[in-house]
């Protein structure tokens, strides 16, 4: 009995240890977690340069994420141009966002791997710099070529694979607590705004020229005024900084290692399959939207078919304006409710996500139903949907900051980007367009079939939205848990490569 007591004794006073050192190293990771206990408010804010740097390191990296977006969404919005020029069907034309995200994917691993070990900075300039030469190069491409403009934009991928799997790890470096959903929030908001502004500005160059390539000419001018402002103002903080460690707390461990990590992380794998969810719905919605427009006016008769170039890219244009305005206007309200909650509710989170998803998959329904009846109504619809879908980007990005500990996340980010893009818009616009084309064999070729073929395949993406709110609650099971598992492996409470087997040993606890 006095070897039992004794045996109990020792494990109450490890846990009594660990909860000490936990109270005194807890690093409120995640602006939405739920902090261990600790004497400080949870809702602390440190950052790890100035003030003033921080915020100009955000307002960089928001400026190259919105050039960015305007470039992958200027080729839609000069979609029906490109048709004529190169006279391709809609499942050819799907391929040019296909091969884009196919390069992204594959590369995105790559820089998630060297993100997490090597200068982040420098890997981001390497990737930009590649992608203002192909961007620039694509807009030179003559009619007998385009496996050529297909081959540049598959290379573009390499800047925007650089930037989206390091940026975001950045601003989790420079910003904790409250601070860094607003700086995610603004990191993210220029998404929607960039593409919105990808299809508005496409499409008034194409018009102003009347070449729609000079609208891929814009986006490298811009890009490399980014390039300038990246290498001379950001920095590159200490991993894990902005939660007190500076990344000395976790040592780093092999790629196999960071996966295994993950692939355990519960809330990571849910979210992750959430976003391809969202990812297959957004990128077959942006790049089809404005020519399904199209094609129902002409249906209805309000507008002719396009037969010579320019064509009329005013649907590009209005879709445009809606997406950046309900872009703004979810992120900024999708924030909000996010810090409103996040005292109350624990899994707040995954439950704004499915939400968002849910709630946005009988708007694009309606959207879609009604645009042979009544492009006005469509627009509304396709407005309320974006902004519920919008609700998303910026919490998601809040996920994976508070649920991974810092030395993966770029790790994190890559894989992250690498499934969504996989299984969602990297096939989603190509098929779409091959579900179309083989829907128009089945009647003869008319303005309203090719309409009527395009809405059909349409359909396909509200029953995605679904699955993907489905995936968002079940992230909301796991959410809590492995938030406190990721700040107790942050404050070196449990062991990195196997945390499991060695907290459980010495605290008893499943926990971590």
């Amino acid at each position: 009995m006095e070897t039992n007591g004794s045996v109990m004794s020792l494990k109450d006073e490890e846990k009594t240890r660990l909860s000490s050192v936990s109270n005194e190293t807890s690093t409120r990771y995640g602006s939405i977690a739920d902090s261990l206990p600790t004497d400080e408010p949870s809702t602390a804010e440190i950052t790890v340069l100035s003030p003033r740097r921080s915020y100009i390191t955000v307002a960089v990296l928001c400026y190259v994420n919105l050039i960015n977006y305007m470039d992958r969404y200027t080729i839609a919005g000069v979609l029906l141009s490109i048709q004529k020029f190169f006279d391709i069907t809609d499942s050819t034309s799907g391929l040019l966002q296909t091969v884009f995200i196919c390069s992204f994917i594959i590369l995105a691993p790559i820089f998630g791997y060297l993100g997490d070990r090597y200068n982040r900075k420098f890997i981001m300039i390497g990737g930009l710099s590649v992608w203002v030469v192909m961007t620039l190069s694509s807009s030179f491409v003559t009619e007998s070529y385009f496996w050529l403009l297909v081959l540049l934009r598959a290379l573009v991928g390499t800047g925007e694979a650089s930037y989206s799997t390091i940026a975001p790890t950045i601003i989790g470096d420079l910003f904790s607590g409250a601070k860094r959903t607003v700086m995610i929030s603004a990191f993210y908001i220029f998404i929607p705004v960039g593409s919105g502004l990808g299809y508005i500005i496409g499409s008034s160059v194409a018009n102003a020229t009347g070449d729609w390539r000079w609208a891929l000419r814009l986006n490298p001018i811009l890009g490399s005024l980014g390039l300038l402002l990246l290498a001379v103002l950001c920095p590159n903080p200490p991993r894990g900084a902005s939660d007190g460690h500076g990344g000395s707390t976790i040592e780093h461990t092999s790629y196999l290692e960071d996966v295994k990590y993950l692939l355990k992380n519960k809330s990571f794998v849910w979210s992750s399959l959430g976003v391809t969810a969202m990812a297959f719905l957004t990128g077959a919605l942006a790049f089809w939207t404005p020519i399904f427009l199209s094609r129902a006016q002409v249906a209805q008769g309000i507008q002719p078919p396009c037969n010579t170039e320019p064509c009329d890219t005013s649907d590009s244009y209005i879709f445009g304006v809606v997406t950046v305005v309900t872009g703004i206007l979810g992120v900024s309200l999708g924030s909000t409710i996010s810090r409103k909650l996040r005292d109350r509710v624990p899994n707040a989170d995954p439950l704004i996500c499915a939400v968002g998803m849910l709630s946005s998959a009988p708007c694009f329904f309606a959207a879609i139903v009604l645009a042979s009846t009544s492009i006005p109504a469509t627009y509304v619809f396709i407005g309320i949907g974006e902004t519920l879908l919008s609700l998303n980007w910026a919490v998601l990005a809040d996920i994976l900051l508070y649920v991974v500990v810092p030395t993966r996340r770029a790790t994190a980010e890559a894989l992250q980007i690498m499934v969504c893009h996989l299984l969602g818009d990297a096939g989603s616009p190509y098929l779409l367009g091959s579900i179309s084309d083989a829907l128009r064999t089945y009647q003869p070729d008319s303005h309203t079939w090719s309409f009527r073929s395009l809405e059909y395949s349409f359909l396909l993406c509200p029953f995605v939205g679904v699955l993907g709110g489905l995936f968002f609650l079940m992230t909301a099971l796991y959410i809590t848990k492995d938030r406190k598992n990721a700040e107790l492996l942050t404050a070196g409470v449990c062991d990195p490569v196997d945390p499991p087997t060695r907290f459980s040993a010495m605290a008893g606890s499943t926990d971590c």
